[in-house]
């Protein structure tokens, strides 16, 4: 059996919830004698060379790049879990939602009021941020070009900056990142709507190497399905009621929605 010192964890997910990584990395070092090493992915993960040649050991990682990268490299990637929220909207079940929001000063009421105006998204790859509104247009029929322009801001956070600055008339952001954001910095609340909500999607997973061996995945699976006092401190502070086991399949749906996106154009 491999004795392994080191790990290395990589999250590909929002910074406003890397000191959240960082307690279960701590965890898992404490439980397994490792030691775990997390550092925030500076590449989309289908453009990163490293999870490429497998050099990554556990990932944080949002479901639709990893079911699109399941189906490029199969069998490198194993799901061990995902968070559940502690808030009553998410049904005591590991998902999330893309809320839609737009600056509380603006005269947009509904979904359709959108229609014409400036879109920013985070990244073309994110579920939440352009996946599941692209969706929504497509499935509800909306036209050809419902956006008037659309700008990609990089990261979730920028994009909720530039509908408070003005930059953007409206953006979707992962539910539970928007609210992180707003309990890092409560003052965003008073210049935020929220005017839809798409979803729900599976929570974005944990997910590990396969060539550790089922041994060693099992044990952190297991551990994590069971935090100890140190780690649920951390878990309250972010909202988190508990982690589910999930599995690779969860995650299917992502790539359906990924496909029926795919004809439609979002602004002119």
């Amino acid at each position: 059996m491999t004795i392994y010192k080191k790990l290395q964890i990589t999250s590909y997910l929002a910074p406003n919830w890397f000191e959240f990584y960082q307690a279960i990395a701590a965890y898992l070092g404490r439980v397994l004698k490792v030691e775990f090493q997390l550092q925030q992915g500076e590449h989309d993960p289908l453009e990163d060379s490293l999870l490429f040649q497998d050099q990554i050991d556990l990932a944080f990682i949002c479901g639709l790049p990893l079911i699109r990268y399941s189906q490029i490299v199969s069998n490198q990637l194993q799901t061990l879990v995902a968070p559940v929220m502690q808030s009553s909207r998410y049904s005591n079940c590991p998902v999330y939602y893309a809320d839609v929001i737009v600056n509380a000063n603006s005269n947009i009421k509904k979904f359709t009021d959108l229609a014409g105006k400036t879109f920013c998204y985070n990244d073309l790859g994110s579920n939440s941020g352009y996946n599941l509104l692209s969706h929504k247009l497509v499935q509800q029929k909306y036209p050809e070009n419902f956006f008037g322009k659309t700008l990609q801001s990089g990261s979730h956070q920028r994009s909720i900056r530039w509908v408070v600055e003005g930059l953007a008339d409206c953006a979707a952001i992962d539910s539970v990142v928007l609210e992180q954001e707003l309990k890092d910095f409560p003052e965003l609340s008073q210049h935020l709507r929220v005017v839809e909500v798409l979803g729900p999607s599976p929570m974005p997973p944990l997910v590990v190497a396969q060539r550790l061996g089922i041994s060693l995945t099992q044990q952190m699976q297991l551990a994590l399905l069971q935090p100890d006092a140190e780690l649920q401190k951390v878990m309250k502070q972010f909202g988190v009621r508990r982690f589910a086991a999930v599995s690779l399949e969860d995650y299917q749906i992502l790539n359906q929605i990924y496909k029926d996106r795919s004809c439609v154009s979002l602004s002119r």
